[in-house]
């Protein structure tokens, strides 16, 4: 579904690479996992899948079209949802109120300064249903728990009714109990609304449990795209036993 084609992304005038050119495709309703350290280039290739990192060179390419122009830019991103590692939500304003915030894309600029339409409170209050958090609808953000504010932050993801979901090392603060319930959600969620999601972990352990498909980056290059099956411990070790120069 979203195809990379010899992309790349370079930091700093050309010093730093980033993600080396790299073609891979990500296929409608499967659930794949960005395996490796920090540092590896896993966040750099997930946010390209969106975007929010502007290529050095090659292309993104949705169902064969060309990401090009703003226009396509700004469907592909209402149709693309991202969950962030740090929640990224306006923690004095409730569950709810973080999680209508992923219909603004919906709106025009203006229309955005109203109330929302009552049919997207009802759609806000059954994705928080969805996430186990419908009694907390009306809670400020900040008096919830880690585990409950990244599912809020997926309730906000899964508001925008995506084809594409993006998590960004969404259980990399939280304790072993609540990443467990975190994961088994984004994977439950991946097979009922056959959404193309893509995880990025620094976790062999909860790829080996939650992942269809690894995908594994050292320095900014691919050196595994394969089933859990097929990740030997030869594999693990050159993923995690290989020296950083600075990717990210």
């Amino acid at each position: 579904m979203i195809q990379l084609n010899k992309l790349s992304v370079i930091y700093n005038r050309g010093i730093l690479t980033a993600l080396h050119p790299t073609t891979i495709e990500f296929r409608r309703g499967e659930f794949t996992v960005l395996l490796g350290t920090s540092g590896a280039g896993k966040s750099t290739l997930l946010r390209s899948l969106n975007l929010l990192n502007t290529p050095t060179s090659g292309e993104v390419s949705v169902a064969g079209v060309c990401i090009n122009n703003a226009r396509a830019l700004r469907n592909h991103r209402r149709n693309t949802a991202m969950i962030f590692q740090q929640h990224q939500l306006m923690r004095r304003q409730t569950a709810l109120y973080n999680v209508l915030a992923g219909r603004l894309g919906y709106y025009s600029s203006l229309r955005s300064l109203l109330p929302m339409r009552e049919v997207d409170r009802q759609l806000a209050l059954h994705c928080l249903e969805r996430v186990g958090l419908l009694d907390k609808a009306l809670e400020r953000v900040d008096c919830l728990s880690g585990g409950q504010m990244q599912r809020v932050g997926i309730a906000r993801a899964l508001v925008q009714q995506p084809k594409v979901l993006l998590a960004d090392e969404p259980v990399a603060s939280l304790d072993p109990s609540c990443a467990h319930q975190v994961m088994s959600l984004l994977q439950g969620l991946c097979a009922e609304k056959n959404m193309t999601t893509v995880v990025s972990l620094h976790q062999v352990e909860f790829a080996k449990i939650y992942a269809q498909r690894i995908v594994a980056l050292v320095e900014g290059q691919v050196i595994f795209d394969g089933c859990v099956d097929e990740l030997t411990d030869d594999i693990v070790k050159k993923i995690y036993s290989t020296p950083l120069l600075g990717s990210y």
